[in-house]
């Protein structure tokens, strides 16, 4: 088998009128993500590692913000896409490993959730995606609390 590994990186700011969701999943909080789509930066991040894990570009290529049909949709849409299309070049996915940067909300009891949905998209075993947190001590903007950032490795393979 021929491995391959990919990092992914997104961060968004937080605002008042919208939903928190992150890996697909709604969690309770008086702010939400600011984006063109959901925001949801922990599956953007996947997104990107797994389409750089194939040197397959990003995702402001394959879902660029200046495009309308993109505006409000769930980020999972995105992460199934590139799932798919790095099929067809194909590659099939390893794991996924990842970190949310948030002050607060908590995440921990969330973590489980997020892992089967990103699981269910991806067609992996929920036991092949790890999701933890990791708070920034109060420092920058992550740490002030005006946004929220996610990290993720993806290990893919060639059969």
């Amino acid at each position: 088998m021929k491995f391959r590994i990919g990092i992914g990186y997104d961060l968004h700011r937080l605002g008042p009128s919208t939903s928190l969701i992150l890996g697909g999943v709604q969690i309770p909080h008086e702010k939400g993500l600011i984006g063109h789509s959901d925001g949801d930066v922990l599956s953007h991040a996947i997104t990107d590692a797994l389409l750089g894990a194939c040197g397959l570009g990003n995702i402001g290529e394959m879902f660029p913000d200046t495009d309308n049909r993109y505006k409000g949709v769930s980020s999972l849409k995105f992460l199934r896409h590139a799932a798919d299309f790095i099929r067809k070049k194909g590659y099939e996915i390893g794991n996924i490993d990842s970190n949310i940067l948030a002050q607060r909300p908590k995440l921990l009891p969330y973590f489980p959730e997020m892992q089967a949905k990103i699981a269910e998209v991806l067609g992996i075993p929920p036991n092949n995606v790890h999701v933890k947190g990791k708070t920034m001590e109060h420092l920058g903007i992550v740490g002030a609390e005006e946004a929220i950032a996610a990290e993720a490795v993806a290990l893919v393979f060639l059969e």
